[in-house]
């Protein structure tokens, strides 16, 4: 500490010097302790405390100048908690901290709030690719994009992390019901969730539903392995339509087949712990079922070059049943797209035709 603020401290105040000459009204405290103190008098920068009778309290210096707002609000008689930064410094004084004590009593607050599991309100101050910022009584606070309700999720096509974050900006000064998911004192993390406050209504919900309900949907957003969809009903129950359910025949990208806000209907495949999976094809005629009907094994048939894959080439062969030639076929895959262009119809025989697992093998007829 400086040198005039202790020249300042020497000038005991006259409240002070009398719990300070009081012998009986001492009694060991140690750093650290958080305890009651009493506002008698303050002058200046230095604020004195009466710590519940047991000493003589001060604060001062950068702990006044972080405190100040606080002892602004006090007058002689109010009573704070105060946290003991030295038990007894070169004056006899015990010198206090309202500021850490506040911080001591927030955390206490944060750990009854997730013992509890209440939901309470906070205001979105910025954010980032990875999710939201906001505080809880000056405690700097984090909402993680996985922890996002289901209707506030961003579903940005190809995760791009900047479409992220222009989806997440726009709830910034808006206000967002959350819990507590985790908190740790020593390093300042407190992690907050609003799916947690959704996810008891939406499994709430959940339970007028059974595996096999066919429902109607709308799409809410595509990825790469699937399709989001909101039941029309329930908007709060969100689900996935992975891409291996949206059809018979084998896709590139779910984009090939659907759009956001498309209202489709899907069946309910699957409910495993409050999560929904659901698929398109399963309300859909499979072709395969009846693909010996009209193909067998050395047929040759006409088909029309749909793709190129690593694997080879897609053929549609009709009656909404595609074929594959495989890319050993050829001395190299520029090879292949040379001799088969997209769009134009050529002669196939079948090699091997397996409708149980959805394959049928083509050889290109010369």
């Amino acid at each position: 500490m400086s040198q005039n603020i202790i020249d300042e401290s020497k000038k005991i105040h006259p409240l002070a010097r009398i719990l300070r000459s009081n012998p009986q009204l001492t009694v060991p405290i140690k750093d650290g302790d958080t305890m009651e103190a009493t506002l008698l008098a303050r002058e200046g920068r230095i604020a004195y405390f009466d710590v519940e009778g047991k000493g003589s309290g001060i604060v001062y210096g950068s702990e006044f100048a972080n405190a100040q707002n606080i002892i602004k609000s006090l007058k002689p008689g109010d009573t704070i908690t105060a946290t003991i930064v030295c038990a007894e410094n070169d004056e006899g004084y015990t010198e206090l901290s309202l500021v850490r004590a506040m911080r001591q009593q927030n955390w206490q607050d944060i750990k009854r709030l997730k013992d509890a599991g209440e939901t309470f309100p906070v205001k979105i101050s910025a954010a980032n690719s990875g999710g939201l910022m906001t505080e809880i009584n000056g405690v700097r606070a984090f909402i993680p994009v996985s922890q996002l309700s289901t209707e506030n999720y961003p579903h940005v096509e190809d995760g791009n992390k900047n479409k992220i974050l222009e989806e997440l900006k726009k709830f910034v000064g808006q206000s967002l019901s959350v819990r507590v998911l985790d908190f740790n004192p020593k390093n300042e993390k407190l992690i907050l969730s609003e799916k947690e406050v959704t996810g008891e209504s939406v499994r709430k919900s959940l339970e007028n539903y059974k595996e096999g309900s066919v429902v109607d949907v709308v799409v809410s957003g595509i990825a790469d392995f699937g399709v989001f969809v909101r039941l029309v009903e329930d908007p709060n129950i969100e689900g996935l339509v992975h891409i291996s359910e949206i059809d018979h025949k084998l896709i590139d990208s779910p984009k090939e087949v659907v759009k956001v806000n498309d209202v489709l209907r899907a069946k309910i495949i699957e409910i495993k712990d409050g999560k929904v999976s659901l698929s398109f094809k399963a309300l859909k005629v499979n072709p395969w079922d009846d693909a010996e009907k009209y193909f067998q094994v050395n047929q040759d048939v006409e088909g029309v070059v749909m793709k190129f894959n690593p694997f080879g080439t897609l053929i549609a062969l009709g009656h909404d049943l595609q074929g594959l030639i495989h890319i050993s076929e050829f001395e190299s895959p520029d090879a292949m797209k040379k001799e088969l262009e997209i769009g134009k119809v050529l002669t196939f025989n079948i090699t091997t035709l397996k409708p149980t697992e959805k394959r049928i093998i083509l050889k290109l007829k010369k």
